[in-house]
């Protein structure tokens, strides 16, 4: 049995502790700690995701007791390429935090960003739906912190509603949990998905009232309308490079509706046969809406780039929906794409926000404007799904796994339209941002030093103020060999989809141990 499936949980856990009770007072080695750790992390999920490429199942017995007794971590293709994912993630963000000085403008910030690590990358690795819960506490309330991070009133009523929302949340959890024990008398997905299997039909209505519960719950961590309305002010007022890290979280929700409804309800389950999808696609599509309307009628670049997720989310969850090989495929793929292009976005309006404010009305033009604006371009090509990025990989991908679906017609041309208004309504903030201020007659009535005002609002701390740049580059260079390497990515996610819709090997892989 490796030990190493349990180190991207146990790296984070000891090293939060040690930055709040040894560093708390050194910055610079919080920084050198909180970065290396992050490096290894990588590393590790590298090493991790090259096994799990194999096809082997790995599992980790916690204490040596055996499932479904004991806790297990298990290793397989989905859970590797999501802890992958969150490394290079969190690698780039955190560069981005200690370059722009905003891990300087509270405190704790690199002790809770490794709380958050371990919240997440818990969540992807756990085979237990109870150890699930307890990972989305970690992750929620590491994520609270550092969204106060640095303090103002809007911030912390944003967060305020944040933590209600996703308590609520938490309580529906715990219903659906208790709920589904009482009738399996386990919580261990693999043996889940066996009992679940073999129940009587006098004893399927709790169940199908547990998997409702659960899809709710996973509903409000994706931001699936109507459950998303915490999302566009947490994520618009919170500091950016953390809002970037949030492109990891909505995932979180996506990657348990997959996991929950391919293991312990797959779609050929009698018992909840066709209680999801109905349900879920045309929620995806209307928060697919909603987020590229959203975008249209944005007023600050924080909330554009916040209703840019969803909008990203809404895509992602229509292919999920649709339950299928081909479509789960695609939605693989788009994950990784629109996490991406998700904190691309962000960190490029922390660009924008840190010269100009937030606000879209015209102002002088901004320092180091034509290469921030190269980069926001860049962005908005993600965002809309445009070629030659990825994003237009992935659109593709999803266009054509939902050709054989009854409503094939509607999510063509929900996704077709919506690409349209986003293209627009990015077009629009473009133009408003770095085409506006070059106007001549305009440029000479503005006040360049009222329009600092904003910018200047808190006290950035120590900079290096090459290194929001290189983040934001590594972002691009990620969507860019995305785009090339688009082929061994939709190999590696065809791969992923067979393990996934034959549970056969992960159950026996849990059941009968490493």
């Amino acid at each position: 049995m490796s030990h190493l499936i349990i180190l991207p949980i146990v790296l984070p856990a000891l090293l939060a502790p040690f930055i709040i009770m040894v560093l708390r007072h050194h910055l610079d080695l919080q920084r050198i700690f909180s970065i290396g750790g992050t490096v290894v992390l990588l590393a590790v999920a590298l090493v991790l995701t090259w096994q799990a490429a194999g096809g082997a199942i790995q599992v980790y017995e916690l204490g040596d007791w055996p499932a479904p007794f004991g806790i297990v971590l298990v290793l397989d293709r989905l859970s590797a390429m999501m802890v992958l994912l969150t490394a290079l993630l969190a690698l780039v963000v955190l560069l981005h935090a200690v370059g722009s000085g905003w891990d300087a403008r509270g405190w704790h910030f690199h002790a809770l960003f490794q709380f958050q690590l371990m919240g997440v990358l818990g969540a992807f690795l756990t085979g237990d739906a109870f150890n699930l819960f307890v990972f989305f506490e970690v992750l929620l309330i590491a994520s609270y912190g550092l969204m106060i991070h640095s303090g103002g009133s809007a911030r912390l009523r944003a967060g305020v509603q944040y933590v209600v929302y996703n308590l609520l949340g938490s309580t529906l959890f715990l219903f659906a949990l208790g709920t589904i024990y009482s009738v399996t008398g386990t919580l261990n997905m693999a043996d889940l998905a066996v009992k679940i299997g073999q129940l009587p039909a006098e004893d399927t209505a709790l169940i199908r009232v547990g998997a409702v519960l659960l899809l709710l719950v996973f509903a409000i961590k994706a931001a699936v309308l109507p459950l998303h309305f915490w999302l566009p002010a947490s994520y618009a007022n919170a500091p950016a490079p953390v809002a970037a890290l949030f492109a990891i979280m909505t995932k979180v929700g996506a990657y348990a509706i997959l996991r929950f409804y391919t293991l312990v309800f797959p779609p050929d389950l009698g018992v909840t046969a066709g209680l999801v999808g109905e349900w879920l696609l045309p929620a995806a599509l209307l928060t697919l809406v909603v987020g590229m309307v959203g975008i249209l009628g944005a007023r600050q670049v924080s909330r554009m780039t916040a209703f840019a997720a969803i909008g990203s989310m809404g895509t992602l969850l229509t292919a999920i929906s649709l339950f299928t090989p081909q479509a789960t495929a695609a939605a693989l793929y788009y994950v990784v794409h629109s996490t991406f292009a998700t904190a691309l976005m962000f960190l490029v309006a922390d660009l924008v926000i840190e010269r100009r404010g937030d606000g879209l009305e015209p102002t002088a033009p901004m320092p180091q404007g034509g290469l921030i604006a190269a980069l926001f371009f860049a962005g908005a090509i993600a965002v809309a799904g445009m070629p030659p990025l990825s994003g237009f990989i992935g659109k593709l991908l999803v266009l054509d796994a939902a050709r054989a679906d009854p409503d094939m017609r509607l999510i063509w041309a929900v996704l077709l339209v919506m690409s349209l208004v986003a293209i627009i309504g990015l077009g629009r903030v473009g133009s408003l941002l770095f085409w506006k201020p070059h106007d001549a007659a305009l440029g000479l009535a503005l006040d360049a030093e009222a329009a600092g005002d904003d910018v200047a609002a808190a006290d950035p701390g120590p900079r290096a103020p090459g290194l929001p740049f290189v983040a934001v580059f590594a972002l691009l260079g990620a969507l860019v060999l995305l785009t090339v390497l688009a082929g061994p990515m939709s190999s590696y996610a065809a791969a992923t989809v067979e393990q996934l819709y034959d549970p056969t090997g992960y159950i026996d892989a849990v059941l009968k141990g490493p």
